[in-house]
C-alpha cells in the first residue's frame, strides 16, 4: 500500500470535515423546516460524498475521524436564509476543492475530489441559487 504524503492526508481530512459540516447543516435545516428542497436532495448527496471519501480513508488505511459538527452548525431564521447560506457554502466548497486538488497527483484521489467539486458547482450551487430566488421576500 502506498503511503500518503502529509499534504494528501490533510486534504482528505479537510474534504471529509467539509462534507460532514455540509451534511450536518443540511440535516439541521430539515429538522427545523421539514423536508424542504433542495436540502433533502443535497443532504443525500452529501452522504454519498462522505462515503466516497470514507472509501479513500479505508483504501489508504487511515482511521476515519468522527463527524464533529452535530450540535455545532449554524441555524437559520427561515428557508431563504438557509438557501443563501447554501449558496455561500457551495461557492466556498468549490474554492476548497480547487486548493485540495493541488495537494496530490494520485488518480484515485483526484477523481473523487473532482467529482465532489463538480457536484458542488454544477448541481448544488444552482439548486441553492434557485431556492434563494424562489424564497426571496
Amino acid at each position: 500500500m502506498d503511503t500518503l504524503t502529509p499534504a494528501e492526508i490533510g486534504a482528505l481530512h479537510e474534504a471529509l470535515d467539509d462534507e460532514y459540516q455540509a451534511w450536518t447543516t443540511y440535516d439541521q435545516v430539515l429538522a427545523d423546516f421539514g423536508a424542504v428542497r433542495p436540502f433533502s436532495n443535497i443532504r443525500a448527496a452529501e452522504a454519498r460524498h462522505i462515503d466516497a471519501l470514507s472509501a479513500l480513508f479505508a483504501r489508504y488505511g487511515l482511521p476515519l475521524p468522527p463527524n464533529r459538527w452535530p450540535g455545532k452548525v449554524r441555524r437559520f431564521a427561515d428557508v431563504r436564509q438557509a438557501c443563501e447560506a447554501g449558496v455561500a457554502a457551495e461557492i466556498a466548497n468549490g474554492q476548497l476543492y480547487e486548493r485540495l486538488l493541488a495537494s496530490t497527483a494520485r488518480p484515485d484521489i483526484l477523481v473523487v475530489l473532482r467529482n465532489l467539486q463538480a457536484a458542488s458547482q454544477q448541481r448544488h450551487l444552482p439548486a441553492f441559487q434557485r431556492c434563494a430566488q424562489r424564497n426571496a421576500a
